[in-house]
C-alpha cells in the first residue's frame, strides 16, 4: 500500500525567519530601494510557510504566535523607521510625511495580509479576533496617530486659514491628511469629528467672528453682504475639495451664524446703506443677495419683510398725499368746485407701484410667501384710505369706467385695456369694501350700457370674468344680468319695429328705442312719474301694447330720467338739433303751446318736484346753452321766475347735447350698500346658528366676520345690533342661564 510523503514540521523560529526575510524585502520595496518585486515562487513560499505553521498539530500549531508576531513586526517597523522620520518634520513637511507613511503603512498591511491570508481567514474568524487589517491599522493609530493627531489638526486648520486669507495651499495634501482621520476609524468618522472637526469648527467661528467685526465697521451693507456670500460659497467649495461631506452643514451654519445671524440687525439698519436705503435706491441685486443670505437663518426674513412692508406703505402714502394735494389744488383753482376725481393719476400710480414691488417679490425675494404677505398688508393700508372724501372703492370704479370708455384718456389698445383691467382686479383683492366697489361699478356700468354707444361689450365681459375668477359668481351675477338685458334689448327692438310695420295704425311716427331692464339686476333709479306730452304718450302706449302681446304677465315701470330724445329747435338763425334728457324734452315741448311760462306753470303741467324742476330749468336757461330766456336774468332758479323760448339762440354746431347737472349719487350708493350689508349679516348669522344650534356670542361674531370678510369688513357694533334684531324677530333667543349664549329657533 502506497503512503503519501509526510510533510516535515516547520520550526517556529525557522519559519518566522523566512517570514521576516519577506517583511524586510517588503520594507525595501516600499522605501523605494532598487529591489525586485516579489516573484510568484517567493510569494507562494511565504504563504505556504504561514499555512504550514498554522495547520500543524499541537504543540506545533503556531497560529496565536504568528498573530502576535504579525502585530509586533508592524510595531517594530513604526518605532524604528516611521516615528523617527516624523519626529524630524514640522508644519506642512510633517503633514506630507505622515500622509506618505500612512499610504506605505496601508500597502504594507495589505501585502502582509496576503502572506498571512490563511491565518486571517480561519484562525482569526474562528476565535473572533480583530482582523489583520484592523490589527495593522490599530498599530499605526496607537503609535503614530494618537500622538500626532492634535498637531496635524492644528497644521490643517492653519493651512485652511491661510487659504481664507487668499494664499495658495496644497489642497490635495489636505484631503489626503484628512482622509487619515476617516480611514483610521474605519469610516466611522468618530476620529474625524472628535479629533479634527470640532476644533476646525471652533476655529471657523473665531475666524469669522473677528472678520465680521472688522467688515461691518469698514464696509457698506452691500459690500459686507458680498463678502459674506463669497465666504459662504468658498466654505462650500472647501467641503467639495478636501473636507468630508458631513462637515458642510455644520461649517456653513457656523460661518453663517457669525457673518449674518449675529450681525443681522446691524446689517439691516446700517446707516446710509441698510435695507431701507437699498429699497429707496432700487438696488435689486443687493436685495436679492440679502434675501439669499437672510433666508438661511431662522426667522431671518421677518425683519427684512417688515422693512419692505414699511417702505411700500410709505411709498403708497406718498402717492395718497400727492393725489390729495393735487385734488385740493384743483378745488382751490375752481373756487370750490372739484372738476372730476383724482382717480386717473392715483389709481394708475398705485398700479405702477404694485407692478414694481410685485417684481421685487418675484425676482428679488423669489416669490416667498412672507413677502407676498408683507406686500398685501402694505397695500391694504393705503388702498383703503379716502382721497379727498372719495373712497378707494369709488376711485377704482371710476378708473375702470375711464378705461372701459374707449381706453380712457390714453386711448389704450385692446391688449393694453385687458392688461390694465387685470391689474385693477388684482388691486381689488386689497380692498376691504369690495361690495362698495361692486355697487359703484354697477352704477357706472349701467350708464355705459345705456348712454355710451361705443361701449365694447367684450371688454365688459372680460372684466366681469376676471372679477368672477377672483371673487366668485355672487360678485358679478347682477352685472352679468345687465349685459344680458342689453343683448335682449336689441332683439326686443327688432321685434318692436316688426310689430310697428305690421300695425301701421300704431305707428307713433317717431323713431322709438326702448331698453327693458330687469328689476334686481340694475341699480335703483329715481322714478319721476311726470306728465308727458301727447307725442311721447303715444310712443309709450304703442310699446305697452307690443310688450303685452309678447310678455303678458310682466309689468313695465317707465324710468324717464334715463331716456333721451332728439328735439329740433326752430330758431331765427337756423334749426338746431338738441340731444336732451326725456324730461328736458318734455319741458321744451311745452313751449310749442305757449311763448312764455312761469315756474309754477311748468311744475304743475309736468308734475315735477321742485328739485327736478330746478335742475331741468337750470340746464336749459342758465348753463352753456340758453335755449330759454329767464326773468330775472340770473343763475338762480326760483318759484317766481318766468321763462320764454329764446328764438335768437344760435350756435356754430348743428347738433348739441345739453347735459343735466350731475347729481352726487355717492350717498345713495353708500346707503344701498349699508342696507345690503344688514341683509348679508342677518343671513350669515341665521346660517351659522342654523348649523350650530347653540353658540356663544364671541364665536358667533368671529364666524360671521370670517364669512363676510370676502366681500366687506363688517362692523362689530352692527353685528351686535343685527343679533338683537334677530332676537326680537324670534330667529334667535338668549340662553336662560347664560346671556352670552344664543339658541336657534327653528
Amino acid at each position: 500500500m502506497n503512503m503519501s510523503p509526510r510533510i516535515p514540521v516547520v520550526d517556529l523560529e525557522d519559519g518566522w525567519r523566512d517570514v521576516l526575510a519577506g517583511v524586510a524585502k517588503l520594507k525595501c520595496i516600499l522605501d523605494g530601494s532598487n529591489v525586485v518585486h516579489f516573484f510568484p515562487d517567493e510569494y507562494m513560499h511565504l504563504y505556504t510557510t504561514v499555512y504550514n505553521m498554522c495547520t500543524q498539530k499541537p504543540p506545533n500549531d503556531y497560529s496565536q504566535v504568528l498573530y502576535d508576531r504579525y502585530k509586533q513586526a508592524l510595531d517594530d517597523h513604526i518605532e524604528s523607521v516611521v516615528l523617527p522620520s516624523l519626529n524630524e518634520k514640522h508644519g506642512e513637511f510633517l503633514l506630507r510625511e505622515i500622509v506618505q507613511r500612512w499610504e506605505k503603512h496601508k500597502l504594507m498591511v495589505r501585502w502582509l495580509r496576503r502572506f498571512f491570508d490563511y491565518l486571517d481567514r480561519y484562525y482569526v474568524t474562528r476565535r473572533s479576533l480583530d482582523s489583520l487589517k484592523d490589527l495593522g491599522w490599530s498599530s499605526f493609530r496607537d503609535l503614530v496617530f494618537d500622538k500626532l493627531k492634535s498637531t496635524v489638526a492644528t497644521i490643517v486648520i492653519g493651512m485652511i486659514d491661510d487659504e481664507r486669507e487668499g494664499n495658495l495651499i496644497d489642497r490635495a495634501l489636505l484631503k489626503n491628511a484628512l482622509d487619515i482621520y476617516v480611514e483610521i476609524g474605519d469610516s466611522q468618522l468618530n476620529y474625524y469629528s472628535d479629533d479634527f472637526e470640532q476644533s476646525f469648527l471652533n476655529g471657523t467661528t473665531d475666524y469669522y467672528s473677528k472678520k465680521a467685526q472688522t467688515w461691518i465697521l469698514e464696509n457698506s451693507c452691500p459690500e459686507y453682504m458680498l463678502k459674506a456670500e463669497e465666504c459662504l460659497q468658498k466654505e462650500k467649495d472647501r467641503v467639495a475639495n478636501y473636507l468630508h461631506s458631513t462637515t458642510e452643514p455644520k461649517l456653513f451654519a457656523a460661518a453663517l451664524f457669525e457673518l449674518i445671524d449675529r450681525r443681522a440687525e446691524e446689517i439691516l439698519n446700517k446707516e446710509n446703506s441698510g435695507c431701507k436705503v437699498l429699497l429707496c435706491d432700487e438696488k435689486t441685486e443687493d436685495l436679492a443677495r440679502m434675501f439669499r443670505l437672510f433666508s438661511r437663518i431662522t426667522d431671518g426674513l421677518l425683519p427684512v419683510s417688515k422693512i419692505f412692508k414699511e417702505h411700500v406703505i410709505a411709498e403708497g402714502m406718498s402717492l395718497l398725499k400727492h393725489a390729495t394735494d393735487a385734488a385740493n389744488s384743483r378745488k382751490h383753482e375752481k373756487k370750490g368746485v372739484v372738476v372730476g376725481l383724482p382717480e386717473q393719476d392715483f389709481v394708475r400710480n398705485v398700479i405702477e407701484l404694485h407692478d414694481k414691488y410685485m417684481a421685487y417679490v418675484t425676482n428679488c425675494f423669489q416669490s416667498n410667501s412672507v413677502f407676498h404677505k408683507a406686500l398685501k398688508e402694505a397695500f391694504e393700508v393705503f388702498c383703503n384710505k379716502d382721497v379727498v372724501g372719495c373712497s378707494s372703492a369709488e376711485l377704482f370704479a371710476a378708473y375702470c369706467d375711464s378705461i372701459l370708455k374707449r381706453g380712457g384718456s390714453e386711448k389704450l389698445s385692446d391688449e393694453a385695456i385687458d392688461e390694465s383691467l387685470e391689474k385693477v382686479v388684482k388691486l381689488l383683492t386689497y380692498l376691504s369694501d369690495k361690495d362698495l366697489f361692486v355697487e359703484f361699478h354697477r352704477k357706472k356700468l349701467g350708464r355705459r350700457l345705456l348712454f355710451d354707444k361705443n361701449t365694447n361689450d367684450e371688454h365688459e365681459r372680460i372684466l366681469l370674468s376676471k372679477l368672477k375668477q377672483f371673487f366668485g359668481g355672487q360678485f358679478t351675477s347682477k352685472m352679468e344680468g345687465m349685459l344680458k338685458d342689453i343683448t335682449l334689448a336689441k332683439e326686443h327692438q327688432s321685434s318692436f319695429e316688426e310689430y310697428v310695420s305690421n300695425n301701421p295704425e300704431s305707428n307713433p311716427l317717431i323713431d322709438l328705442n326702448v331698453t327693458v331692464l330687469t328689476t334686481g339686476y340694475w341699480p335703483t333709479y329715481k322714478n319721476s312719474d311726470i306728465n308727458l306730452p301727447l307725442e311721447m304718450v303715444k310712443c309709450v302706449e304703442v310699446f305697452k301694447e307690443y310688450y303685452r302681446s309678447d310678455k303678458q304677465h310682466r309689468k313695465l315701470t317707465w324710468i324717464f330720467s334715463l331716456g333721451n330724445c332728439v328735439v329740433i329747435g326752430n330758431f331765427d338763425a337756423k334749426p338746431v338739433e338738441f340731444v336732451l334728457n326725456t324730461c328736458q324734452a318734455a319741458l321744451l315741448l311745452l313751449f310749442n303751446e305757449a311763448d312764455k311760462l312761469s315756474y309754477s306753470d311748468i311744475v304743475s303741467q309736468l308734475k315735477l318736484s321742485d328739485d327736478d324742476a330746478v335742475r331741468l330749468l337750470h340746464s336749459l336757461s342758465c348753463a352753456k346753452y340758453k335755449i330759454l330766456n329767464k326773468e330775472p336774468s340770473n343763475r338762480v332758479i326760483s318759484p317766481e321766475d318766468e321763462f320764454e323760448f329764446n328764438s335768437k339762440f344760435t350756435d356754430r354746431m348743428r347738433r348739441i347735447k345739453v347735459p343735466l347737472p350731475q347729481i352726487d349719487e355717492k350717498k345713495k350708493v353708500v346707503d344701498d350698500v349699508n342696507k345690503d350689508r344688514r341683509f348679508a349679516i342677518d343671513a350669515s348669522l341665521v346660517r351659522i346658528m342654523k348649523s350650530r344650534k347653540v353658540l356663544g356670542h364671541q364665536q358667533l361674531v368671529a364666524e360671521c366676520v370670517e364669512q363676510l370678510s370676502r366681500m366687506f369688513k363688517p362692523d362689530i357694533k352692527i353685528i351686535k345690533r343685527r343679533i338683537e334684531d334677530l332676537i326680537s324677530r324670534e330667529y334667535l333667543e338668549r340662553d336662560s342661564e347664560n346671556a352670552q349664549t344664543y339658541k336657534y329657533l327653528a
